[in-house]
């Protein structure tokens, strides 16, 4: 086949590609359609979690409100446990917006009985069917102090009528965790069996999934040092269960993760399952025995958190929880990712903005990479200068080009030139862009953060556009015309930077070479402004290193 065919049509599939991913993916549904016969299993030595529910449409506030409870509050989140099932279903993060330039509060966990219910329950349970225990229904009683803060911890308690007597200490730490400490006292002289669990129950698929596959939302857990990553599609289809002797799980979203890390003493059971609802639970499955006129515990944690790499980082050091910083999603590129999310936090307390902290890395990948550059840069000007030969050969041969790759390759020897250099450092440099966006992408503390200008938010698309003079002109433009002054300036420097180049010999070759930049251009337009940010600084850079390189190469050829 044809070289110009082969490249046409491998640049036309990548654009095709590129833009059906970008603008034609369709958006996330909010209700799935499950079949009948998916049904919850239950593991045959322990009881069952199924509890009867009603569920009524009414607001957040009115199902806050007609519920006794207890409130809680630290320098990070607010919100309030229902005395009604015991279950913490009120939670807001103090100190993250919803959108830019509201004041509303992010608000993650709510109340069972709305359509965006998402709460989590504890407890436990028996396989003794004449024994009462506490349901979504049972309404505790509280000892002493109702407010819960860092240095008050709470005491909930419920007795049924044999004589049993269910209690629950709940203490919260100065971020985002919760240690309960769950207690059964017997006064009577039977023997029991309970199983201790938790469970996070989320009513439905949350609106604003992000449904992009360099992101996993929905359940995880890393069990005995494997981690398990299931989509929402996932567990409507097909239940997940495991059983681990350590390990955690819960339910993540972009920026915020749910989860429990379960009893660190015993072996228990993991499952994802959707039954009109998605719910992710652990459960003993060894019975902890109750003798007569005695007590048992047990303790287990839940962290409720925005995924802040310091905190997660620092209660998976604190409470060696194995593999928890994986709730935020670093990808198969972990050992690029995490450390240039560090590079750039560094550089972002040296500086003050994380818009400049991006400069600063792209300078030190610039350093990094100076050597392969400068190898590769002095080939490409060996090129340039070989150009007018390069063209006479091809005019000589063009009847003949088994005979002009011959001379070609000759020519190239002579020279100690390596046509295919240049793209190396594109190649190597490809991983690097990749993990930023990813860095961009995935963590909350690039979220509403500003750079210079009318760049309000640097992990969101440049809000401007070309098609009304950048603002200048008094009308909106289309989504799919917002084309923002930096992509612009990252088009007009490859533009620049591709002059710099040898030409290609090839008619087809050099007019995809020229439409590149264009089409990068509009590709990279919906992109983090932060991304476009570090490709524009990283063309400039390339430029000058370039420029430096060819005048010295120039220089020593000529004499």
């Amino acid at each position: 086949m044809d070289t110009k065919n082969v490249i046409a049509a491998i640049s036309l599939s990548a654009a095709v590609i590129v833009l059906y991913a970008l603008f034609f993916v369709p958006e996330p549904t909010q209700t799935k359609k499950v079949s009948e016969k998916n049904k919850i299993e239950q593991n045959s030595d322990t009881p069952s979690l199924e509890q009867k529910e009603t569920f009524v449409e009414i607001s957040r506030t009115e199902a806050i409100n007609q519920i006794e409870r207890v409130n809680f509050d630290n320098e990070n989140i607010k919100g309030s446990i229902a005395l009604k099932g015991g279950v913490i279903d009120d939670l807001t993060f103090k100190q993250y917006n919803t959108q830019l330039k509201s004041n509303e509060n992010v608000t993650l966990l709510n109340p069972r009985n709305i359509e965006d219910g998402y709460y989590i329950e504890s407890g436990f349970v028996t396989s003794d069917k004449n024994i009462d225990i506490p349901n979504s229904e049972s309404l505790w009683s509280v000892d002493g102090n109702n407010l819960l803060t860092e240095k008050n911890p709470i005491k909930l308690n419920w007795t049924n009528n044999q004589g049993i007597k269910f209690e629950k200490e709940i203490s919260l730490d100065d971020k985002f965790l919760f240690t309960i400490k769950q207690k059964v006292i017997n006064n009577t002289d039977k023997k029991f069996d309970f199983y201790s669990y938790g469970q996070i129950i989320r009513n439905k698929v949350p609106e604003g999934l992000s449904n992009f596959y360099i992101l996993h939302e929905g359940m995880l857990a890393a069990l005995d040092g494997e981690l398990f990553e299931e989509d929402y599609d996932d567990i409507s289809e097909k239940k997940f269960s495991k059983n681990a002797n350590k390990g955690w799980f819960g339910i993540g979203d972009k920026y915020w993760i749910s989860s429990i890390i379960p009893p660190r003493n015993r072996e228990f059971k993991i499952t994802f399952d959707y039954k009109k609802k998605f719910r992710a639970n652990y459960i003993a499955t060894q019975p902890i025995e109750l003798r007569g006129k005695s007590s048992i515990e047990d303790e287990m944690q839940i962290i409720v958190a925005a995924k802040r790499v310091d905190v997660v980082d620092g209660y998976a050091d604190k409470l060696n929880i194995d593999k928890f910083d994986l709730v935020i999603d670093w990808g198969f590129l972990y050992f690029i990712t995490k450390p240039l999310f560090y590079g750039i936090d560094y550089f972002f307390k040296l500086l003050g903005n994380y818009g400049l902290a991006i400069i600063a890395i792209t300078i030190c990948i610039r350093l990094v990479f100076f050597p392969l550059a400068n190898f590769s840069f002095r080939s490409m000007a060996k090129m340039k200068v070989l150009q007018p030969e390069m063209v006479r050969l091809k005019e000589l041969h063009k009847n003949d080009k088994m005979k002009l790759q011959q001379e070609m390759m000759a020519l190239y020897k002579k020279e100690k030139v390596n046509p295919m250099s240049g793209c190396l450092p594109i190649l190597v440099q490809i991983p690097v862009f990749f993990a930023l966006y990813k860095v961009l992408f995935v963590t909350i503390e690039m979220r509403q953060m500003p750079f210079y200008g009318w760049i309000q938010d640097l992990s969101e698309r440049d809000p401007t556009s070309i098609f009304n003079l950048f603002g200048l002109l008094p009308f909106d433009v289309p989504s799919f015309l917002v084309i923002g002054a930096w992509p612009v300036a990252m088009g007009v420097s490859m533009w620049i930077q591709q002059k710099l180049n040898p030409a290609p010999t090839d008619p087809m070759q050099a007019k995809i070479f020229m439409f590149f930049p264009l089409f990068l251009t509009v590709i990279l337009a919906p992109f983090p402004a932060g991304l476009v940010i570090y490709w524009t600084v990283n063309n400039i850079l390339t430029m000058a290193q370039q420029l430096f390189i060819m005048k010295r190469t120039t220089v020593k050829t000529s004499t």
